[in-house]
């Protein structure tokens, strides 16, 4: 069984590709394959036309150069033996850059995610999430890369500070001209930052599309079920949900066929025996047998869209509120 079954999708120069999906699904393990921090059996991964399967160790090293990640927790990320500076440092002096002005690149650095250039001597028991977010950014950076993956980089913060971390991810996006491989639970998150959105159930895609396409017009009913569980920011709201029935089942023995069939309420009997392509139709992908028939209730869409648009309208303030007061 592989955790991640024969997925393929491209990420254009300065744009930013969103993973969204449910926990166990494989976004962290693509995450992990781009950067070959765990060996794909099969397939390839290619960047700026190179396959980096094909790397030795001294090639792969001087490629990681290009390429970086920031993880999901920034307490237990960061080593607690190392001061700030010697962990900004590590990076350049393996890779060769700024010889003999390491000090002075890694207050840049710092400057660059909005810290002070004191907090070089610090450790990082001595910052708060958010900071120590920062400073995994900035670890990230260090090497000048041209592709970061962002392994839920804001999961475990707040709504403020997600807000923050956010606004810092797309200003440096656009100073430094940066590609995003952004992997979110939030899709409110997601529809903030993101220019395409791809949607994995199982270890496969079975949805890719613009990120306004995808939210206006979804057509696998995963993603479907996805939008309609988007928070409320209304406690007094009535809602509906499309509700999954049963688990997901397990990675090891997948279902025949279409692997969502076991919970999808529009299964038929073609989809236990024949997997479904992931098929593009102007520039929306989607592996359903029947997503042309399947429409979902009125009742819940238009609901979900607002949803949405409520939640990202909130995280916006908080978005604009955090610009104003970086």
């Amino acid at each position: 069984m592989r955790a991640v079954d024969g997925i393929d999708f491209e990420v254009a120069e300065g744009e930013t590709l969103a993973l969204v999906g449910e926990s166990g699904c494989g976004k962290s393990t693509t995450a992990r394959l781009i950067l070959r921090l765990i060996e794909p059996t099969a397939g390839a991964i290619e960047f700026e036309g190179r396959n980096l399967l094909a790397l030795e160790s001294a090639e792969l090293r001087a490629q990681r150069r290009t390429l970086q990640i920031i993880f999901q927790d920034p307490y237990t990320s960061l080593n607690p033996r190392m001061t700030v500076g010697q962990m900004l440092t590590e990076p350049l002096a393996l890779h060769g850059i700024a010889p003999g002005r390491h000090r002075e690149r890694v207050a840049e650095l710092l400057d660059l995610v909005g810290l002070a250039p004191g907090h070089a001597q610090r450790y990082p028991h001595e910052f708060s999430g958010g900071q120590r977010q920062r400073i995994g950014i900035a670890r990230a950076l260090a090497a000048a890369p041209k592709l970061i993956v962002c392994d839920e980089p804001v999961s475990a913060l707040d709504v403020s500070i997600q807000a923050q971390v956010v606004n810092l991810l797309t200003e440096l996006q656009q100073r430094l001209g940066l590609s995003y491989v952004f992997i979110a639970h939030d899709l409110a998150v997601v529809k903030h930052i993101a220019a395409r959105v791809a949607v994995m159930y199982l270890g496969r895609i079975v949805e890719h599309a613009g990120t306004r396409e995808l939210f206006q017009n979804p057509r696998h009913p995963y993603t479907q079920a996805l939008l309609s569980a988007i928070p409320v920011p209304d406690p007094a709201a009535r809602r509906e949900r499309i509700i999954l029935q049963g688990d997901v089942p397990s990675g090891v023995e997948p279902p025949s066929g279409c692997r969502f069939r076991t919970r999808c309420l529009h299964a038929r009997p073609r989809c236990s025996e024949e997997d479904p392509a992931l098929l593009a139709e102007s520039g929306h992908a989607t592996a359903c047998h029947f997503w042309r028939e399947i429409v979902a209730p009125t009742s819940i869409l238009p609901q979900a869209a607002r949803h949405a648009d409520a939640r990202l309208e909130r995280l916006q303030g908080a978005f604009a509120t955090a610009g104003r007061s970086r």
